[in-house]
């Protein structure tokens, strides 16, 4: 039984990485979870590496980083002029980006939708459209790398709480 929890709370953790990019999976939420798996009911040599205090601080980490998700690109895109249409737009050209061209279309479609959306709706000039992108990207990238950095830190002591 735990090799199987071992395996589940690894599965988590890859599950949580793979979510930091896929909006569809939550990213350090599955991560968080493999570790509290893996302390509570994995190898007895995960309480080694695995403490309560890092477990507190890496679910302090996981809702902030989960918070600022959502906050980051919109202010991205406010600092860059944009709107909240140039959100709402990098939103769905992410989404659909992600169904028809993966994995690029993800980061491509952010850009267009933001692009579009700022154009059409906002009736901005492509100068000012184009900068709300940019800031709309850029905001995007941040929020992911910030879930990457936070996932692939709790997968390193998921991985390292397995090796006895």
């Amino acid at each position: 039984m735990e090799y199987f929890i071992d395996a589940v709370a690894v599965l988590l953790g890859v599950v949580g990485f793979l979510g930091c990019i896929l909006p569809v999976l939550p990213g350090p939420p599955c991560s968080l979870a493999g570790m509290f798996l893996l302390y509570l009911w994995g190898s007895p040599c995960a309480r080694d590496d695995i403490s309560v205090k890092l477990l507190l601080v890496m679910t302090g980490v996981t809702v902030a980083v989960t918070v600022l998700d959502y906050i980051v690109p919109g202010y991205f895109t406010r600092i860059t002029g944009g709107s909240g249409s140039a959100s709402r737009g990098a939103t769905a050209g992410m989404l659909l980006g992600i169904v028809f061209f993966p994995p690029w279309g993800m980061i491509v479609g952010a850009f267009v939708g933001a692009l579009l959306c700022e154009m059409f709706f906002e009736r901005k000039e492509f100068r000012q459209s184009f900068r709300a992108a940019v800031g709309s990207f850029l905001g995007f990238i941040a929020g992911t790398g910030l879930k990457m950095i936070a996932s692939g830190v709790m997968m390193y002591y998921i991985v390292i709480g397995l090796i006895p």
